[in-house]
């Protein structure tokens, strides 16, 4: 049996039903499944043979070095707890092939943030380990192109062309947890940012749940992620008013009761309607029930004198700017409505 001789057709899934890359990569499993014996796989890839073994129990089909989708399948064939048929067609018209489904296995790392489009990330072929994540409890080891990622709970996958991989925050968090290059730290958590792929705050959390924050080629890079974070939600806001016709308000200000103590900030104020906005972008850290209940605090306090405050996270002003919109609008109208305000001084912040 060569490379070119078409597999048996007594099988359970005929091979016209496979991807192409299903028909190059294949563990030994399903070789078995297509009426290849043990014994022929290893005749196959005997020295200068037409296969190849590219990690334990999974084989190239084809001799050479694999292309980076071909690697990618075969960690995740390596991983998976299992692999099935998905259903869904990789091209329109049931006669297509169907994609694999990768069960508790997923990409994660560096390869995963190249397959979600990060320029700052490196091509698939130049990376010597590619990161998959599995459950803690699983009995897998790294070895060769796969370097197992164990977590207490698997996240809800992302599909980029076939291949199951973490949602960025995750991705981020594994690949910085590899990583002691400051400047290739703080590009790829700036990019995470910049090209609208997560909020700070998500990528935070991620670095917080690993533990990295205290790392010291982290801790720049993130304090340069939530100032450029800031800056990327605050002019959201300013687009907000301007694109939904609401009153123009005063940008930046502290409010301090006349030879009083300090209220507190607030990124936008319509003194006339004693209402405010302020943007949540509270970063999740070891002091974050603290950093919430000085929130908390504040509004009750400026409740209390009668000024609404409303508050807007990046995440709901990014995806739903026309609903937070309506939401301030409605507040200045209810402002009619209340007790007037007491007298607050207005500083800039």
């Amino acid at each position: 049996m060569n490379h070119n001789t078409p597999l048996p057709p007594a099988t359970p899934r005929p091979v016209r039903r496979l991807s192409d890359v299903q028909r190059r990569v294949m563990t030994a499993a399903q070789l078995r499944s297509h009426g290849v014996s043990s014994a022929e796989t290893g005749e196959q890839c005997r020295p200068g043979g037409p296969w190849q073994q590219i990690l334990p129990g999974v084989y190239l089909l084809h001799p050479g070095p694999p292309t980076s989708e071909e690697r990618l399948h075969a960690v995740l064939l390596y991983a998976a707890r299992g692999v099935s048929a998905s259903g869904v067609p990789l091209q329109p018209g049931a006669a297509e092939p169907h994609r694999p489904v990768y069960e508790e296995a997923m990409i994660t790392g560096l390869a995963a943030l190249t397959l979600h489009g990060f320029t700052s990330a490196p091509p698939l072929l130049s990376l010597e380990r590619i990161d998959v994540l599995v459950p803690r409890l699983r009995r897998l080891r790294s070895t060769g192109c796969a370097h197992v990622v164990r977590t207490s709970a698997l996240p809800a996958a992302h599909q980029v062309t076939g291949i199951p991989v973490t949602p960025v925050p995750r991705a981020l968090a594994d690949a910085v947890a590899q990583m002691t290059d400051a400047g290739a730290v703080r590009r790829l958590l700036s990019e995470a940012v910049r090209g609208g792929h997560c909020e700070p705050a998500a990528v935070v959390r991620e670095l917080n749940n690993a533990k990295l924050l205290s790392r010291p080629q982290v801790v720049d890079a993130v304090d340069s992620l939530l100032a450029e974070g800031r800056a990327i939600t605050e002019n959201r806001l300013y687009t907000m008013v301007r694109e939904y016709g609401l009153p123009d308000p005063m940008w930046n200000v502290d409010l301090r009761l006349p030879g009083g103590p300090h209220l507190g900030g607030l990124d936008a104020y319509w003194p006339e309607q004693a209402v405010g906005v302020e943007l949540d972008t509270r970063a999740p850290r070891q002091d974050d029930d603290t950093l919430w209940s000085e929130y908390a605090r504040k509004r009750e306090h400026m409740e209390r004198l009668g000024i609404t405050v409303v508050y807007i996270t990046p995440k709901k002003l990014r995806d739903a700017m026309e609903q937070q919109a309506t939401v301030v609008r409605t507040a200045l109208m209810a402002s009619g409505d209340r007790d007037p305000a007491a007298y607050v001084m207005v500083l800039p912040r």
